[in-house]
């Protein structure tokens, strides 16, 4: 589950193309080309408990031998010719491949069936239902897809077949080659394809479209409506940068984690201060200083645009440089002001305030917790609501998750041999309504939704990657009973939580009763840049279903948020595009567009600066705003470069 770049960039290095750009074209080889997308992997573990065989690749790797460089050769008297009758049709490509330069052309590899660019039987797509046949190289071999019985799956879109190249490209004289006969056949055979399409039942609506999404690019219907959410498409999608807000100079790294969206305001944290901005013109509307640093703040917004933050008790000084993080208060985002803060001591006693590590809001309950201690609030007024028990079993709550409902982690054992259980709770008492243990192992387990209660976990760190996830867990909240465990095969999908904390998931939906979460970047059809896709999993079955929303040759799709019953996703661009912003409808997995950034050079690199991940990515009615979530010294190689603590588009 390895995400794209996350970490900001190193502002000593100068570049001249934005910092971690997706999908720029790489330098060519020097030498054969070693493993990638492709290459051995290690089979991921199995279910929890028992082993299981390995999930069928959804890209249909497998593994290569390394290939050996071919000697170029000395160019032909005369190009070469189409063969007089290929036994298979040549399958067609994104038009004719470019004449190959002078003196370039090298010893043809003997043709192959089934390799890339040769004719294949229709495959189905990931994440779709699977007929009988097993994986590429192991005929007939049944598969267990993600821990539940399934049809066994068939070789998937763009993966190397038995006898083939092993997934390399084609050489220049092979396409050639390829390029005539496929106009032969298609000459040929433009009659029998015409008739085969015509007579499809569902006019190839189940087809990808150009645009690379399922069901073809949505409108937005009469209006400019989305069915089963309530952003709506604007008459125009080509954005404009509505206001941008310089970075501050620091000597350090400093975190301003926190953005939040009123009808009338954008509002984001600075250096020890919290700002309003108008949400079209970014001129500040209000701004109030804090006692110290933003440790963490709450992503959930009262009705009446009210949230939760942690600060630390003051600014370093010589003799405190790392003031603790013990005040917890909550913001009126309509007011612009601080409504109240304290801070508490332990439930164990003593008179030291407790270090807050996460706080979260659910309905009129903040609530905060840390490895010292944790403790509930009235909404309003900050009045103490309850603290959790603690016991000389060592157990504490470790962090809780908020929104339509309330949930905790609570951590009892030692170090070396930890028990969580995952507990929803009456917000006004902290009661526990119901209680699920996570099986052993688990040292950290995330909060990914309350309601329905979803939980990610790395069981016995076979994740590997750093996300944080090897599995999900969908649990009934009302009986503490699993529903249903969802593996989640690392190097397939590309979720992330943060390692240690409760209510950290992102790149990840959940809506529907499903799970959408999308696949790690691989190869897509054209020469550079990769591509990716959003799947959904049942909450009931755990099964992975049909349908996908793609995001295209050399792009990205990120879930942001739901919208009803649609996702609200981010589509990374390449580096010579502007980012997308669509609306993916839940049932169909057909996309709208709904914004659509400029490819201008300037703007293209402030964008592609705010890497997926470590970023803040708000949309709302048309308006899209992008923001760092720390901030660090000015570079010494670059000291005048133009550096954004906020970018803000808007659409007509």
């Amino acid at each position: 589950m390895t995400q794209p770049p996350q970490q900001p960039p190193n502002p000593d290095e100068p570049s001249s193309t934005p910092p971690g750009a997706p999908n720029t074209p790489p330098a060519p080889p020097a030498g054969p080309p070693s493993g990638g997308f492709g290459a051995p992997q290690d089979p991921p573990p199995g279910g929890f408990g028992q082993p299981t065989p390995p999930p069928a690749d959804p890209f249909g790797k497998q593994p290569q031998q390394p290939q050996q460089p071919q000697q170029p050769q000395q160019p032909p008297a005369a190009p070469p010719q189409p063969p007089a009758a290929p036994q298979d049709a040549p399958a067609g490509g994104y038009g004719t491949p470019p004449p190959p330069a002078p003196g370039s052309y090298p010893t043809p590899p003997a043709p192959q069936p089934n390799g890339y660019g040769y004719p294949q039987p229709p495959q189905p797509g990931y994440g779709y239902p699977q007929g009988p046949g097993g994986q590429p190289g192991r005929p007939g071999m049944p598969q267990q897809a993600y821990g539940y019985p399934t049809q066994p799956m068939q070789p998937q879109f763009g993966a190397p077949q038995p006898g083939g190249d092993g997934g390399k490209k084609f050489s220049t004289q092979m396409q050639i080659i390829v390029a005539a006969a496929v106009a032969v056949v298609l000459i040929i055979g433009a009659g029998v394809i015409y008739s085969a399409t015509s007579g499809d039942d569902d006019g190839g609506k189940n087809e990808a479209s150009s645009s690379g999404s399922t069901g073809g690019e949505g409108k937005g219907g009469e209006g400019g409506g989305l069915a089963g959410g309530s952003e709506k498409v604007p008459a125009n999608t080509k954005s404009k940068v509505a206001f941008q807000v310089p970075q501050p100079v620091v000597k350090d790294i400093v975190q301003v984690e926190g953005s939040w969206l009123t009808d009338k305001a954008y509002v984001k944290t600075g250096i020890n201060e919290i700002n309003g901005y108008d949400r079209d013109k970014g001129t500040k509307l209000w701004s109030f200083p804090l006692a110290g640093e933003i440790c963490t703040t709450s992503r959930h917004v009262s009705k009446d645009d009210k949230t939760a933050i942690v600060f630390q008790e003051s600014k370093p000084t010589k003799e405190k440089k790392y003031p603790a993080c013990n005040q917890v208060g909550v913001v009126d985002l309509a007011a612009g002001k601080l409504l109240w803060s304290k801070s508490v001591t332990s439930a164990t006693g003593g008179d030291r305030p407790v270090t807050f590590d996460e706080v979260t809001l659910s309905g009129t309950t903040v609530a905060a917790g840390g490895t010292s201690g944790g403790a509930a609030f009235k909404l309003d007024t900050g009045a103490e609501l309850w603290k959790p028990k603690t016991g000389a079993d060592g157990c504490y709550d470790r962090g809780y998750a908020g929104g339509e409902a309330l949930a905790v982690v609570r951590k009892c054992g030692t170090y070396d041999s930890p028990q969580l259980t995952v507990q929803a709770l009456n917000p006004t008492s902290g009661a526990p309504l119901s209680s699920y243990q996570m099986p052993a192992g688990v040292e950290y387990a995330h909060i990914v939704s309350t309601k329905p209660l979803v939980v990610a976990a790395d069981v016995g760190d076979t994740a590997g990657d750093g996300s944080g996830i090897s599995d999900f867990f969908s649990i009934d909240a009302a009986t503490g009973k699993l529903k249903v465990r969802i593996p989640a095969d690392a190097e397939k999908y590309a979720g992330d939580c943060d390692s240690t904390e409760v209510e950290k998931c992102q790149n990840m939906a959940v809506g529907n009763n499903r799970l959408y979460l999308p696949t790690e970047r691989h190869d897509g059809t054209s020469e550079y840049g990769d591509t990716n896709e959003v799947v959904a999993f049942d909450l009931d079955t755990g099964k992975l279903l049909g349908g996908r929303a793609d995001a295209g040759d050399r792009h990205i799709l990120t879930p942001l948020r739901m919208d009803g019953t649609s996702i609200i996703a981010y589509k990374e661009a390449p580096y010579d595009k502007g980012g997308q912003v669509v609306s993916i409808d839940g049932e169909t997995f057909k996309q709208t567009t709904l914004m659509e950034n400029p490819d201008d050079e300037a703007v293209r690199k402030a964008e592609k600066r705010f890497h997926i991940g470590s970023a803040e990515l708000l949309y709302s009615d048309g308006q899209f705003y992008m923001a760092a979530r720390s901030i660090h010294k000015p570079s010494t190689v670059n000291p005048d470069e133009k550096v954004y603590l906020v970018v803000a588009y808007g659409t007509d």
